[in-house]
């Protein structure tokens, strides 16, 4: 009679109840539910780990981006101190420059004002020994 029946498409399960479809084809259904639901609950975890990844790297591209900003900042502090460093040197080598020159000036102007009190001296000694 079970012949009779599953060529009419009705079956019979394992606890006896009707069913439309074929036990093995029901079988079968379920287990492809069953991994659906697995395969689904797996696609979940890697969206949320995906997600995880994703802010970490965010995270990481930002702080990299600070970092970056910083190390730009005192190259442009350090470039800035060595032209201020270059500046300073030839306004002291201008300083030398203008120093020596006056060193020199005031050598020649001491030698001749030496020449001057030697003269007088001489006048002096001459005028007095008259």
């Amino acid at each position: 009679m079970s012949e009779v029946l599953a060529k009419s498409g009705i079956f019979f399960d394992e606890v006896d109840r009707i069913c439309i479809l074929e036990p093995e084809v029901s079988k079968s259904t379920h287990d492809l539910k069953d991994e659906c639901q697995i395969y689904t609950e797996k696609i979940d975890e890697f969206q949320r780990i995906s997600t995880k990844y994703i802010n970490l790297v965010q995270q990481l591209g930002d702080t990299i981006e600070k970092e970056k900003m910083k190390a730009i900042g005192a190259r442009n502090i350090l470039q800035s101190m060595e032209k201020q460093k270059e500046n300073n040197q030839e306004q002291l080598q201008a300083l030398i420059s203008e120093k020596t020159m006056e060193l020199e000036r005031l050598k020649i102007q001491f030698n001749s004002l030496q020449k001057a009190e030697m003269e007088q001296h001489e006048i002096i000694n001459q005028l007095t020994h008259c």
